[in-house]
């Protein structure tokens, strides 16, 4: 079952989020000394990136134990303004002054299969043997309902193993990396940040429409109970 929190404008629903991820961060870094973020690419969370990195917040999360990981990445040399790690570099990384350390991105040397396994080789290290189960694991959804680079009719929707894979999305005629969504959903807190009526009928589609599967609505297969929680905006939730 899916939680569903709604918000009259965009900057009461970034605020929300961002309480919500200081509250799972405190939780994680007491509990087992460190929290273990996956964060989203795309336009959608850079209004939040930067709200955690503004006054308001930064001072609320130790940030010498968060460790940032990504959801998927395009398949493109490290300094390509496209990737979102660099989105979240400028947003983010620099003005708080995030270790290198603590940052893992997607390599791009070598073969998209590669770079997918290195990253998922990267991953299990950091988890030194234990269940990876990532603290907070940030989800956008695509106007044609994908979240992460789990496309619509692509082969990574069958992958039924917790892992990372590499994918080609014709769609955008491009190599993506992606976490699976096994592997999403194995995360102790997973959120989609939504908001823009143009996004209305995918959200639609996801949360209420009956008819179509996974394969046309790749978001579904994000469901891991009593996890998931969504936060739209007002025009995001129009059509529920």
């Amino acid at each position: 079952m899916n939680e569903v929190k709604i918000f009259n404008e965009v900057n009461e629903l970034m605020n929300a989020l961002a309480e919500s991820i200081v509250i799972a961060a405190e939780y994680a870094i007491e509990v087992n000394g460190k929290f273990n973020f996956v964060l989203s690419g795309g336009s959608s969370p850079k209004k939040l990136y930067e709200l955690l990195a503004s006054d308001s917040f930064k001072n609320k999360i130790d940030w010498d134990k968060t460790f940032f990981f990504f959801g998927d990445e395009r398949f493109l040399p490290e300094d390509n303004s496209e990737r979102n790690s660099m989105m979240v570099k400028e947003a983010l990384f620099e003005p708080l002054h995030i270790k290198s350390d603590n940052i893992f991105k997607v390599n791009p040397s070598g073969s998209p299969e590669e770079s997918a396994k290195n990253y998922w080789d990267s991953i299990l290290k950091h988890f030194n043997g234990k269940p990876v189960e990532f603290d907070f694991n940030l989800l956008g959804l695509g106007d044609n309902s994908h979240t992460a680079s789990l496309f619509p009719n692509t082969s990574v929707l069958n992958e039924m193993e917790a892992t990372v894979k590499s994918v080609f999305v014709e769609e955008v005629d491009m190599y993506r990396i992606t976490m699976t969504a096994p592997l999403i959903n194995q995360s102790k807190n997973i959120v989609f940040l939504v908001f823009g009526e143009g996004k209305a009928e995918a959200v639609f589609h996801i949360l209420e429409y009956q008819a179509g599967s996974e394969n046309e609505f790749p978001a579904r297969l994000i469901k891991s109970e009593g996890k998931v929680v969504w936060f739209l905006d007002s025009a995001a939730a129009g059509r529920l």
